[in-house]
Order: C-alpha cells, then structure tokens, then sequence
C-alpha cells in the first residue's frame, strides 16, 4: 500500500453560493392578485347590478297585476251603473262618466298620436267616473261609450247592436260542406253594446288600462 499518496478530498460547495443570498423578486405575482381582484370586483359589481334589476321587474310586475286586479271593480261599477240608469241612456250623462256615442276620435289612452294630446281624453276631469282609492293604493276611473254613431233609442242602422239566429236552422251537421246552408241571422234592436274603458293608476306611477264591452 502506497502510503505517499495524497488523499484527495472533495468539498461540496453549497448550492448558491457562501454565504447564501435570497434571489430577487420581480412583482409578477403582485401583478396577477391584483388582476384576479380586478376582475372578482367587476363579477361582484355585475352580479349585484342583476339582482337590482331582476327585483325592480318583479317589483314593476307586481304592480301590473295590482292594476289588472283593480280594474275589476272599475268594470263591475260601470256595468252596475248601467243596470239601474237603463231608461237614460239614449243621450250623454258626462256628470257619471257615460256617453251615448262611440266617440271614435277620442284617444283613450294617450297612444294615438303619441305627438299631439289635443284629442286626448282627460282622465282627472269630470267626464270619468273616479272610485275610491283601494287598498292597495289604486286609483280607478272609468268611462262608458255605447257604441253608436249619434244619441237617440236604439238602430241597427247606427248602433252596433246584438246579433241573433232566427227562423232556420244550419244544416250543415246533416250535409256536405259544400252545401252548408246557414241559418238566418238578424239585429236585436233593443239590445245594444256599451263599451267600458277602466284607467287605473298605481302608487308608482304605474298606469293600465282595460277595456270590456257587455250588451244589454
């Protein structure tokens, strides 16, 4: 054994170096929290912006109902009125709201021409009837026009009257349909129709209109 030799020893050398140094940071996380809270405020900001706007139309959906279910009693006043006034309704009764015309150039509702209110009917105005306020803050008015061309009893030639089978039958149950023959239609003249327009006006400035035509 050769004892001369020199016994070589090797060092590990520590992996960066003696002593050791921390590396140097370049801000890239910092740059992606903050794009990801960026971008989670503007989720955030979006979805509370959605649940705003689906309550405001729940809410204004409501309200619609509201008024619908409103005008009920709008057109069973009407429809009541007309029952026990049934010897005055040849000529206007402006004073409770009812018309013996059809009065077709009046808009009803504003809508007609959009540009221009001078045939606009005025619905605070004493030619509406007005109800009570209801409970759910409501307010009903409400027209009659019986839908004729001038004032005066009953005509099917200027009223719109009711229409009734008389005399013959169809007999198209028992024959071909090239055969049909139907049977004989004429005007009941002492039934006319009566137009009835309810305007209800909500608390949030919600309006609705509903229009019914009954005979009698």
């Amino acid at each position: 054994m050769n004892t001369t030799g020199k016994v070589r020893l090797r060092r590990r050398s520590a992996p960066c170096g003696t002593p050791c140094m921390p590396r140097r940071q370049n801000g890239v996380i910092l740059i992606i929290a903050l794009i990801a809270l960026v971008a989670m405020t503007l989720a955030s900001v979006a979805m509370v912006r959605s649940v705003d706007t689906s309550t405001i139309i729940a809410g204004n959906l409501a309200f619609k109902q509201s008024g619908i279910a409103s005008s009920d009693a709008g057109i069973e006043a009407a429809i009541n009125w007309l029952s026990d006034n049934g010897d005055v309704l040849e000529a206007d009764k402006a004073s409770n709201g009812y018309y013996a015309t059809s009065q077709d150039n009046l808009d009803l509702t504003g809508n007609k021409i959009p540009s221009s209110s001078a045939d606009d009917l005025d619905w605070n105005s004493s030619a509406v009837t007005t109800l009570a306020e209801d409970a759910a803050g409501n307010e009903v008015a409400y027209i009659i026009h019986r839908l004729c061309q001038s004032e005066g009893p009953l005509n099917s030639d200027t009223c719109t009257t009711e229409q009734s089978a008389r005399g013959g039958s169809s007999q198209g149950a028992t024959r071909q349909m090239t055969t049909y023959q139907p049977g004989t239609w004429s005007s009941v003249a002492d039934r006319g129709y009566y137009r009835i327009t309810v305007r209800v006006a909500g608390p949030r400035n919600n309006i609705s209109y509903v229009q019914a035509v009954v005979s009698r």
